[in-house]
């Protein structure tokens, strides 16, 4: 594994050297590249030796050598046509393989103070935005792949909500894979900037139109400004046979509130990363996800909460319901600083187990430095109850029915929290699809 290891990072450092010649970009940002770039080559691949990684081993991604992604072939409108919300007809930026396609996007509707658009095109146009914001919040000085994703930044999301600018519909950025013949590692760089007293909401997905290997290795950075209120989505339905690795750092200013979702659904290894700084007294965030792994697939989840000053409140909920020989992780710390006196957090995270095979671990922790708080967590890990499925028995419903009904009412405590319905509605769909025997729910509709 050491030997390995090794050689999965001396390939990234081969491909960083032909991707900084003709990367360009301003001077700032090929500092940040360089650095970025000796950091993941101090830090190498994370083991299950280190803590935050104890459940998931990343050998995987380790022993394949990836190629960059080029755009590529673009896909058609008819392939794209089954991501899309019903009744929305606002702004989706299409990005293929990484790369933005500015054909098959689509921006309207936007009101001023408003940008939304490709992070390489934000590079040339707009630098002084991204140089105050790029960077400078996630910690790839420790994490290895978010190291790696600033040293290839190349292209992405820009959202900028203007000061006191209300959005009323969501913003979509669709991230497609298409097939290869060899593996391709993408890195998207998305950032959302949320103005004071603005309002906004945000979707990333990620998909792909063919079965095959790559690598997703994803940061977004978000920066919710004092009273903004932003909700952020993540729907995630790769390839089962894709790694996916996604980042997502949120600075809260004061009397912020922001809300992330994140539905996972696809990908053979997938590790998702939430970290919420409240940094501005009187923040609220809500951290609200749903995992579903099947057959072999491996899911890990990592939250970090840092309470970082007073009067904050902060919540997680996040279901996972694991079939075949999968395997779910939920690791959820939060740490209340020293100043950050009268927080209020909870942590909550629940698990059905649908075989003998299917595993979970998970690990609820605090870490509290503060004298004046309120925090508490839990976990459950469990299968369906049979008292249950047996009172809808009795009342004329089929076994396979009744399991379907009770897996969608324990995912539907995540969806429910969802509140732009047209997202919602959306994946309810794709969840139904995904739950065994969801094609009885789908007939009593």
């Amino acid at each position: 594994m050491v030997t390995t290891t090794i050689q999965g990072v001396q390939n990234f450092l081969e491909r960083f050297s032909e991707f900084e010649n003709g990367a360009g970009g301003p001077s700032w940002l090929r500092t940040i590249r360089r650095a970025a770039i000796d950091r993941f080559s101090a830090l190498g691949y994370p083991t299950t030796r280190d803590e935050d990684w104890k459940f998931t081993n990343v050998a995987p991604i380790a022993q394949t050598t990836f190629a960059l992604a080029d755009g590529g072939a673009q896909p058609s409108a008819r392939e794209l046509a089954p991501f899309h919300f019903p009744e929305l007809e606002g702004t989706r930026l299409v990005f293929v393989n990484g790369h933005y396609a500015e054909d098959l996007s689509t921006v309207r509707g936007l009101p001023a103070g408003v940008r939304v658009g490709s992070l390489a095109q934000a590079l040339q146009e707009d630098e002084e935005l991204l140089k105050q914001h790029l960077a400078k919040y996630v910690d790839y000085e420790h994490d290895a792949f978010s190291a790696l994703n600033t040293a290839f930044i190349t292209d992405g999301g820009l959202v900028h909500i203007g000061r006191g600018v209300v959005l009323e519909e969501p913003i979509h950025l669709l991230y497609v894979a298409t097939r290869s013949r060899t593996p391709t590692v993408t890195h998207p760089r998305n950032l959302v900037v949320a103005e004071e007293g603005s309002e906004a909401s945000v979707v990333e997905e990620y998909v792909s139109l063919d079965a095959g290997v790559y690598f997703s290795n994803v940061v977004t950075e978000v920066v919710a400004g004092d009273n903004a209120v932003l909700s952020h989505y993540v729907i995630e339905r790769e390839s089962t046979e894709a790694y996916s690795v996604g980042t997502l750092r949120v600075q809260q200013g004061r009397s912020s509130n922001v809300t992330s979702h994140t539905v996972l659904l696809g990908g053979a290894l997938v590790r998702n990363n939430v970290h919420p700084v409240l940094a501005g007294e009187g923040g609220e965030c809500l951290i609200n996800g749903l995992f579903m792994p099947g057959d072999q697939q491996h899911m890990d989840n990592f939250m970090l909460v840092e309470h970082a000053s007073p009067h904050c409140d902060s919540r997680q909920f996040y279901n996972g319901i694991l079939s075949g020989r999968s395997r779910g992780v939920f690791s959820g710390r939060i740490v209340v600083h020293k100043d950050a006196q009268k927080t209020d957090a909870k942590q909550t995270n629940r698990n059905l187990l649908l075989s003998d095979d299917a595993q979970v671990d998970s690990k609820p922790q605090l870490e509290i430095y503060a004298d004046d708080v309120k925090c508490t967590h839990g976990a459950t890990i469990g299968q369906l109850d049979d008292d249950a499925i047996f009172y809808l028995r009795a009342r004329g419903i089929s076994e396979n029915l009744a399991r379907a009904l009770l897996l969608s009412g324990f995912a539907g405590e995540n969806l429910e929290r969802m509140k732009l319905e047209p997202v919602r509605r959306y994946v309810e769909e794709l969840v139904i699809e995904k739950l065994p025997e969801g094609d009885l729910l789908r007939e009593m509709r």
